[in-house]
């Protein structure tokens, strides 16, 4: 079985600030990390290469920094990492994005493509579906649980309020959710070898794409401004019984026109 595991390197959001003034992320001095459903969609390759026996490919599109996030996955486990890096890339949105990873892995033999469900510095929850669909493969999101049943996957996909139980033939793209796992740590004996293995790098001219699809030329979606989230204001006590306490609170909601 070959699996090609969507990585992406991201600024730890516990640590990240805004310029109240330009309305853009403060990226200096933030430490990056492996985008956490990333890091279960690795973990998931990694138990079914010890189950099934399987060739994990990390694929990661970024800047040259990136690398650390792809020594990282290879001393969890993965057996070779691919950077998907160039200027050309710069200020892609999700579409340009899956563009560009697909155009990636359709370089690779793979039975099962892996991303995260989502990244934390953007929440879309858009590349993973995206790929699938560049690739023309079927997608199961919000993967929970994963068995091998011969040529075909038996996938759990969780819902808000149960899970559907989905049986699907490879090739097949899984996004997977925290719940799916509890990612590993590096491993030493990886640890030491991660520095035999190399990591390759990909530019706009090693894979096969329409370059107008690349960043901003391929990015539909344009980011005005970020901005934090407000703090709540005081709240209003209202000591009344119950019948005009309600009647109150109706007639604030009125003068707001929330109602």
């Amino acid at each position: 079985m070959n699996i090609v595991v969507c990585l992406k390197q991201v600024p730890d959001t516990t640590e990240v600030k805004i310029d109240p003034v330009k309305g853009t992320l403060i990226r200096e001095g933030v430490p990056s990390i492996i985008n956490p459903d990333d890091k279960n969609a690795l973990e998931e390759a990694l138990a079914l290469k010890e189950s099934v026996g399987a060739h994990v490919t990390i694929v990661s599109m970024g800047p040259p920094q990136a690398k650390n996030a792809l020594v990282e996955a290879l001393a969890m486990g993965a057996d070779e990492a691919i950077l998907v890096s160039s200027r050309a890339f710069g200020g892609a949105d999700t579409l340009a994005t899956s563009h560009t990873l697909a155009a990636a892995i359709k370089k690779l033999d793979y039975d099962v493509v892996f991303a995260g469900r989502q990244a934390i510095d953007g929440d879309t929850a858009q590349v993973g579906p995206e790929i699938a669909e560049h690739l023309g493969i079927p997608q199961v999101t919000y993967v929970e649980k994963v068995e091998v049943s011969g040529d075909a996957l038996k996938v759990r996909k969780a819902w808000e309020d149960g899970y559907e139980d989905v049986e699907v033939k490879t090739p097949v793209l899984l996004t997977a959710i925290k719940e799916l796992n509890v990612p590993r740590y590096m491993d030493v004996r990886n640890i030491f070898g991660v520095f035999d293995k190399e990591i390759k790098v990909w530019d706009e001219n090693a894979i096969d794409i329409d370059q107008s699809l690349l960043g901003l030329k391929g990015s539909p979606t344009k980011v005005k401004k970020s901005v934090t989230k407000e703090a709540k204001g005081q709240g209003e006590i209202v000591d009344k019984p119950v019948k005009e306490a309600a009647s109150y609170v109706v007639s604030k909601l009125k003068e707001k026109h929330y109602i």
